[in-house]
This record gives structure tokens, C-alpha cells and sequence, in this order.
């Protein structure tokens, strides 16, 4: 019998006096999660998501934990003007930003004699570039302000293979790639940058990625017979986040529990 998850943990005030930027927030993913345990963290957060409608109902939901209402910013990374006024609306709303975590991303399924060249730019220009825009954004202010985390959200897929994903898991290796090398002139700022990398988390939008014989089967390669809680991977977010990973630069941290 498959194991029911854990309930999550107690919050321990990891990033108390930290502004927070986290982008692809809204819904029921891992974007959301994230901002909800770095608000349950102590975190000041803004949201961001390039589905305004969706974008105030998890603002909302956020107001319902922390009492105040975060400020909630529409952004479709794939556009650069969007990008800079994100960051730049942060910056005047509360004069610095000490975590900006990047988990905009698309998917899809086919294989590479089918692909067409515009499912193969669309991936990468959401998950890689978009991931680029936003880090550039975010680099210049902690630059200037001499300190800054960044936690990309990147994929297992990265480095394992998988049928019909071609264009997801070269977007997320490169994410892997722009992590490590953003570390690299980070360090020089006071800035950390890094990732994680989830197998399989638990929400409604991979439905429309994977069939449920597919999921089905995905699960089953899990040790735990089940996948992540959006949850269980924002608590990695958090970490990285945290004074906690002080130490931590151009890391790529799986979480997964799939078998070799």
C-alpha cells in the first residue's frame, strides 16, 4: 500500500526580515507552495505570474495566511519589459530583494522527429531564457546591493533521460548550466545562486503534460510509491533561501526518492 505523505513541518521564522520574490506563483503548483511556505517562513513576498486572474486569487490565499496581502505583479517572463518592471516594482515597494526564486517553466510531450521548431523555442524560451531574463533582472539589483540569493527550479530531467522531452530537459540542463555559472560571478557580489532539481511533485497541471498511465507509472518509480507534495519541494526552496545554506553556491540539489 502506497504511504500517505507526511504532514508538512512547523515553521521555524528561516527567512524572517527577507524579501521575496518568486515568480510562476500562482495556482495550485510548486510556484504557489513556495510562496506560501516563505510567507509561513516570515518572508515579505511578492508573486508574480503571467495569469493575472489566477495571480490575485493566490495573493489572496496568501492574505489569508500571513494577514496582509503580498504585492502581486503580472509577468510573462518570455517578454523583458515585463521582466524589468517585476523586479523594479519590488525594489520601490520594499527597497531591496534578498531571495528571488525562478520557477517559471513549460512543458510538453514529443519526440524529436515530430517536433516542431516552434515547440522546441516555446520550452526554451519559458524555462531556460525566461529563467535567464529574470536572473539578469535579479543580479543587477543584489549586485548593487551587495548581497542576494537566487533558487532556480530546474529538473531531474536534466540529467536522466526520457522519452518525448527533448526540449524540457535540455531547458532544464541549461538551467543547471546558468546556475552554476551565475554562482561563479555572484560570488564576487555576495550573491549565492542555486537550484533544485524535483523528480516528480503532485499537482493538477501535469495533466496536461502527462496521461494518467503515464503519471501512473512515474509514481511507481518513486522508493516512496508516491511523488513529491508541492510542499516537500518548496521546503527545499526554503532552505536554499535560508541563512541555513550559507555555504551553498553553483549546487544543484535533487529532490527525489527515484530509484537509480
Amino acid at each position: 500500500m502506497t504511504p500517505a505523505p507526511p504532514q508538512p513541518p512547523a515553521p521555524h521564522a528561516l527567512l524572517t526580515g527577507k524579501v521575496v520574490v518568486v515568480t510562476a506563483a500562482a495556482g495550485t503548483g510548486i510556484g504557489f507552495s513556495t510562496a506560501k511556505r516563505c510567507v509561513e517562513e516570515g518572508a515579505t513576498v511578492v508573486i508574480s505570474d503571467a495569469h493575472e486572474r489566477r495571480l490575485g486569487d493566490a495573493a489572496d490565499a496568501l492574505a489569508e495566511v500571513s494577514g496582509t496581502r503580498p504585492l502581486a505583479v503580472p509577468c510573462n517572463v518570455t517578454v523583458e519589459a515585463q521582466v524589468q518592471h517585476l523586479y523594479d516594482t519590488a525594489m520601490a515597494e520594499h527597497g531591496r530583494i534578498d531571495v528571488a526564486i525562478n520557477n517559471a517553466g513549460l512543458g510538453g510531450n514529443a519526440p524529436i522527429v515530430d517536433m516542431t521548431d516552434d515547440q522546441w523555442s516555446t520550452v526554451l524560451d519559458i524555462t531556460l531564457t525566461g529563467t535567464f531574463r529574470c536572473m539578469r533582472a535579479e543580479l543587477r539589483h543584489m549586485y548593487g546591493q551587495g548581497s542576494g540569493v537566487i533558487v532556480n527550479n530546474s529538473s531531474v530531467l536534466g540529467w536522466r533521460a526520457q522519452a518525448d522531452q527533448s526540449h524540457y530537459a535540455a531547458a532544464k540542463a541549461g538551467v543547471m548550466a546558468l546556475t552554476r555559472c551565475a554562482a561563479v560571478e555572484g560570488a564576487v557580489h555576495g550573491v549565492r545562486v542555486n537550484a533544485l532539481a524535483p523528480s516528480l511533485a503532485l499537482h493538477p497541471f501535469l495533466n496536461r503534460v502527462f496521461p494518467d498511465d503515464e503519471l501512473e507509472r512515474l509514481r511507481r518509480a518513486e522508493l516512496f510509491g508516491r511523488s513529491a507534495e508541492t510542499w516537500e519541494v518548496a521546503n527545499v526552496m526554503v532552505f536554499l533561501a535560508s541563512d541555513y545554506s550559507s555555504y551553498m553556491s553553483g549546487e544543484i540539489v535533487s529532490v527525489s526518492s527515484q530509484h537509480p
